[in-house]
């Protein structure tokens, strides 16, 4: 097995979660779009998702109005999320804990122990054909920031669930 692949137990659920700074745009994006492609894949039952940020700056709000509407126009519904801090628990439970940036992973990297490193990757590994490896914080942009951040989530999203199925 390769450093970077995750061990799956063909009888247990996969987790995966999602983070990014304040869990308000990137994260919950990214929750929400691989959440409706596993639901239509038919693999609800077997793949856990959900979404943390790095920083308690937005704990228990919903994701950003802007990232709620662009996914919302593209037929997928984050109104039920909730910000939350990741936490060293978080590293452990999961199987895939993808960061959509490099400060993000690092910061998720000096907090996980050895044993977990492994688990933390960037978010965009899985969509190279994008020739980028972080998904850009759209917060301080406008509105084309946040249809650029879901076209990222959604090509990255669909490369995970074939890594995933790939494994399962």
């Amino acid at each position: 097995m390769q450093e970077n692949q995750i061990a799956i137990n063909s009888h247990e659920r996969v987790k995966v979660l999602f983070v990014c700074m304040g869990n308000i745009c990137r994260s919950p994006t990214a929750h929400g779009v691989f959440r409706h492609l596993v639901k239509e894949s038919g693999l609800s039952q077997r793949i856990e998702i959900d979404s943390a940020g790095t920083h308690a700056y937005h704990i228990g709000n919903p994701p950003d109005k802007r990232s709620a509407i662009t996914a919302k126009k593209r037929g997928i519904d984050l109104s039920d999320l909730r910000a939350r801090k990741v936490d060293l628990g978080d590293l452990y439970e999961y199987d895939y804990v993808l960061a959509m940036d490099k400060d993000n992973r690092h910061i998720l990297l000096d907090m996980a122990p050895n044993d977990v490193k492994h688990k933390i990757r960037l978010f965009l590994e899985f969509a190279p054909q994008w020739g980028k490896q972080e998904v850009p914080d759209p917060y301080y942009g406008g509105d084309d920031g946040f249809e650029h951040v879901f076209d990222l989530v959604q090509a990255a999203s669909e490369g995970l669930l074939a890594d995933i199925r790939q494994r399962l």
